[in-house]
């Protein structure tokens, strides 16, 4: 696969947004040069390409779209809120073949609301639901409950105060998340349970790599057995650094067997490609859709890529591959490498093609 790869020039496309602080920004440009350096040892022809603003036509005009593919790992449009999608938008308007998903699959999960009317509509089981846009007529009576603001990802506004226990705690949490985020709240059947974090990509079908559960053993408290915001990001936190991750996870058969089904079934209502991360909870034996992440985070340190190398590969493979699933979407440069198929859209996702 090396020789072949060598042929491809990749743009890595990450945001740096210069308001970030220094030490975050130094961060993303680590993270993003040990991708870089990993695909590289594997063969690929990487440039790193910063989105600092929000004019792509800018950034991107010195690349031949008919000559590079992109590995988009950009998250955001610096100063427009979320903006993932309007990324791979610009890239399927200028005919770029990129990984991941499609403009279409990142906007459906951002919409909290969209995805779980999908999921309930397919049969896929996950929490029960119900969004709230005022405090006034709120009905819910199912606790302990968790309340999320509706269109964010990252697990933004999500922390130990999002797990309520009574009616007035949610009504003031509601309050809370309309006020700070300025947009429809999300409440849910708080799944007091296992979580797992599954990884699916389309390795020539589409393969699930070994569960990791994230563990919660250490915390007694209801309010503190969730991946908030700092669990994710401030390694200072109680949560960062107690969540253990077991991978695999410890499942039966007939477990593994039924979070696979699931997660295969979630992953291809949802329009996902080429990769994705499903996160679910289990009580009671029931296994709940909670999450459904189209570009899941490929960082060194993250389950996807843990899961990958427990599964045999290394980190500039992993991503070599995403790469060549991309160049199966692209008109020149896959016919030069033989592997174009022309029923792959490099726009829309291939939910209704995998083997």
């Amino acid at each position: 696969m090396k020789s072949w790869l060598s042929k491809i020039p990749v743009l890595l496309l990450f945001n740096l947004d210069p308001n970030w602080p220094v030490h975050d920004q130094e961060e993303v440009l680590s993270i993003t040069s040990q991708l870089e350096k990993a695909m590289a040892s594997f063969g690929c022809q990487t440039t790193l390409v910063p989105v600092t603003d929000n004019n792509l036509d800018i950034l991107l005009s010195p690349y031949d779209p008919l000559e590079h593919i992109v590995f988009n790992w950009c998250e955001s449009l610096p100063g427009i809120a979320r903006s993932e999608r309007l990324v791979a938008e610009y890239l399927e308007q200028r005919g770029f073949a990129f990984t991941g998903a499609s403009s279409a699959a990142l906007a459906l999960a951002q919409d909290k609301f969209g995805i779980k009317q999908l999921l309930d509509e397919m049969g896929i089981p996950t929490p029960r639901w119900q969004t709230y846009n005022c405090t006034s007529n709120v009905k819910w009576n199912r606790f302990p409950a968790i309340v999320k603001p509706s269109r964010e990802h990252c697990s933004e506004g999500i922390d130990r105060g999002a797990i309520v226990m009574t009616k007035p705690e949610l009504i003031n949490r509601i309050s809370y998340i309309l006020e700070k985020f300025r947009q429809p709240v999300l409440v849910e059947d708080f799944i007091d349970g296992r979580e797992l974090h599954v990884s699916l990509w389309e390795n020539d079908s589409l393969d699930m790599l070994p569960p990791a559960e994230m563990d919660f053993s250490l915390f007694k408290d209801v309010h503190d057995r969730i991946c908030s915001y700092e669990a994710k990001f401030i390694p200072a936190s109680e949560q960062y650094q107690k969540i253990n991750t077991l991978l695999p996870a410890p499942l039966s058969e007939d477990e593994l067997l039924r979070v696979e089904q699931i997660c295969k079934a979630t992953y291809l209502v949802a329009g996902c490609r080429d990769y994705a991360r499903i996160d679910m909870r289990i009580r009671d034996g029931i296994l709940y859709v909670i999450d459904v992440n189209p570009n899941a985070d490929l960082s060194t340190d993250t389950s996807t890529i843990s899961a990958a190398e427990f599964a045999g590969y290394t980190y500039g493979e992993f991503g070599g591959l995403i790469v060549s699933l991309a160049a199966r979407r692209h008109p020149v440069l896959g016919k030069k490498i033989g592997i174009y198929n022309p029923m792959l859209s490099p726009i829309y996702p291939r939910s209704n093609q995998i083997k």
